[in-house]
């Protein structure tokens, strides 16, 4: 797929970077020549332009991408003017970036219904890691559900999925287990995350794992608590 991510701030270069990785082709601009230059073996494609300016983003491939990403976060008036181009330009599919309540608004009011706010994101991600300990990463799917990755409840390690019996106590979907593999890399022992597929009734629990868990934060926090 092709993807045009505009402005490569960390989160637009890091964006950038991570697609080109999957193997989709990434067109990143960037008003600045220095970062332009600092990523072009990272990013398929890099450019050098201001994306306020219409001349220079028309030359884009716009219509040809699949999506293209306001990642501008820093300087909230260039987002929005170059959302509003955007838009303008017929671009099929925009996703902007968000970093104030006003600026939600307002891409609101333009009919930019896809954003993203990767800081606050971040920070309630972080923020329930540090509520509860054992939650080690979490996904907010809805105001309501969220995947979260926990460590196994000492209480049902050794249990097969069936005997827990986790969703109908809990109200929980348990979508797969995670261990952990020690690999080598430049001498030293890194761990690494394997996820062991779809869970089944008959999945061990077993100690040290973690559970990946669907369902409402309140039922997942209710499994932790009563799980110690």
């Amino acid at each position: 797929m092709k993807y045009i991510v505009l402005g490569l701030g960390h989160f637009g270069r890091s964006l950038a970077t991570h697609l080109t990785e999957l193997g989709h082709e990434v067109i990143a601009a960037d008003k600045s020549i220095v970062i332009v230059e600092q990523l072009k073996d990272k990013i398929t494609h890099t450019v050098c332009l201001d994306t306020t300016d219409r001349e220079a983003v028309s030359s884009l491939p716009l219509k040809e991408s699949d999506a293209v990403i306001v990642a501008i976060g820093e300087d909230e008036g260039a987002s929005l003017l170059t959302t509003a181009l955007i838009k303008q330009l017929g671009v099929k599919r925009v996703i902007g970036r968000v970093v104030s309540d006003l600026q939600k608004t307002v891409l609101e009011a333009m009919n930019i219904d896809e954003y993203i706010m990767p800081e606050e994101e971040a920070a309630e991600r972080l923020a329930m890691r540090l509520d509860n300990i054992d939650i080690v990463d979490s996904f907010k799917i809805s105001d309501k559900y969220s995947i979260i990755e926990t460590k196994v409840p000492s209480k049902y390690v050794g249990m097969t999925l069936k005997e827990a019996d986790l969703t109908n106590k809990f109200k929980v979907i348990v979508l797969t287990t995670v261990h952990f593999l020690d690999t080598n890399e430049k001498g030293k022992s890194m761990p690494i995350k394997e996820a062991s597929g779809i869970a089944k009734s008959d999945t061990l629990l077993n100690e040290n794992d973690l559970l990946v868990l669907f369902g409402e934060f309140s039922d997942i926090k209710r499994l932790i608590q009563k799980g110690e």
